[in-house]
C-alpha cells in the first residue's frame, strides 16, 4: 500500500498517480506520511521536496534528515499551473475572498495584484482543501486558487486559468520507502544525502564541497538546514549527479564519511528528466578502472 501527502486532488496526489494507479492512503502532513513508512503502515509515500520557485520543502528535508532511516527510490517532476476556481455561475468581478495553500499564494501573487487587487487571499491547508471549502454554498470564500484536478473534483468552474506568475514552475516529488538495495544505475541518476559538519570552523563547508569537486561530481541542489541542536548549527542537504555504484560517487561518499560528523545517505535513483551528467576526462568509470589497474601493477609488478 502506498501513501501520499494529501488530501486527494493535490499535486502530490497527481505525482503519485503518474507512477501508480493503485489505491493509496492520504495523510494530513508530510510527517504523518513519512512516519507511516517508518512504522510499516505503508510501503512508500510520495511527498514534495523541491519547487523551482520556492526552493526546498523544509518539512520534507528535515524529516528525511533525522529519525529512522528512509530512502528515496523515485522522483517525479510536475509542471505546476494554477487556476482560479469558483462555484458555477460566479464571475471574475464577483471574487472578493480567495483561499489557497501558502505556496500557491506565493506563486500567484503578481497575477492577483494585477487582476484582483481588492481580493483578500487567505492562506492555509492544501489546494484540495481550498477547493472543497469553496464548493460549499455557505462558504465565506468566493474562489480557490488550485490545480485542475482539485477544482474539477469538487465541481468548481475556472473563472481564470494559468494564473501562475512563472509559467515554467515545476515541483519535484520523491517516493520514499524504508532502506533497501538502491535501484540499479541507469546512467542518468541522482544521489541525495545530508552532510553534518564535524566542527564549525573556517572552510568547513569548503571541505565538504571539495569531496565532490575533486572527483568531478556536479551538485544539482545544496541547502543548509538547522540541526535543531543549537543556534547556528547547520547541516547540508545535497543532491548530486551520479549513482552510489559509480566509482566517482563511491569515492565521494567515502571522503564525506571521513571528514563529516555524520552522512545520511538518502538514496540513488533515476533522474526524472533523464539528463545524463557531463563527466570530465579523468572521472569516467573507465578512467577509474584504468587507474585501479595501474595501481595494482605497482604493488604486484608483472615478471618480465
Amino acid at each position: 500500500m502506498l501513501g501520499y501527502f494529501g488530501p486527494a486532488g493535490t499535486f502530490t496526489h497527481q505525482a503519485l498517480l503518474s507512477l501508480s494507479a493503485e489505491p493509496a492512503v492520504a495523510y494530513d502532513t508530510v510527517a504523518q506520511a513519512l512516519d507511516a513508512v517508518r512504522t510499516g503502515e505503508i510501503t512508500a509515500a510520495m511527498v514534495p521536496i523541491e519547487n523551482s520557485v520556492e526552493g526546498g520543502v523544509s518539512a520534507t528535508l528535515d524529516i528525511l534528515a533525522s529519525g529512522r532511516p528512509l530512502m528515496i527510490t523515485h522522483e517525479v517532476l510536475l509542471p505546476v499551473q494554477f487556476n482560479l476556481y469558483a462555484r458555477p455561475g460566479t464571475q471574475l468581478s464577483e471574487v472578493k475572498r480567495v483561499v489557497t495553500h501558502p505556496h500557491s499564494a506565493a506563486q500567484t501573487r503578481g497575477w492577483m495584484i494585477a487582476n484582483l487587487p481588492q481580493a483578500r487571499v487567505t492562506e492555509g491547508g492544501s489546494n484540495a482543501y481550498a477547493a472543497q471549502e469553496v464548493s460549499d454554498p455557505s462558504s465565506k470564500y468566493d474562489a480557490a486558487i488550485c490545480g485542475r484536478i482539485a477544482g474539477e473534483m469538487y465541481g468548481l468552474e475556472p473563472v481564470a486559468t494559468q494564473i501562475a506568475d512563472n509559467s515554467d514552475a515545476v515541483t519535484r516529488f520523491v517516493l520514499v520507502s524504508r532502506p533497501a538495495d538502491p535501484p540499479l544505475p541507469t546512467g542518468a541518476d541522482k544521489t541525495t544525502l545530508v552532510a553534518y559538519m564535524y566542527a564549525d570552523h573556517s572552510g568547513a563547508l569548503l571541505e565538504i564541497l571539495e569531496q565532490f569537486a575533486s572527483r568531478g561530481v556536479n551538485l544539482t541542489r545544496i541547502e543548509s538546514r538547522p540541526t535543531k541542536t543549537q543556534l547556528g548549527s547547520y547541516c547540508f542537504s545535497i543532491d548530486a549527479e551520479g549513482h552510489l555504484r559509480d566509482p566517482r560517487m563511491a569515492e565521494t561518499l567515502q571522503g564525506l564519511h571521513r571528514i563529516c560528523a555524520e552522512v545520511v545517505f538518502l538514496g540513488s535513483y533515476a533522474r526524472a528528466d533523464q539528463v545524463r551528467p557531463q563527466v570530465a576526462r579523468g572521472f569516467t568509470d573507465a578512467d577509474y578502472a584504468a587507474a585501479k589497474s595501474w595501481y595494482a601493477g605497482l604493488i604486484h609488478p608483472e615478471d618480465d
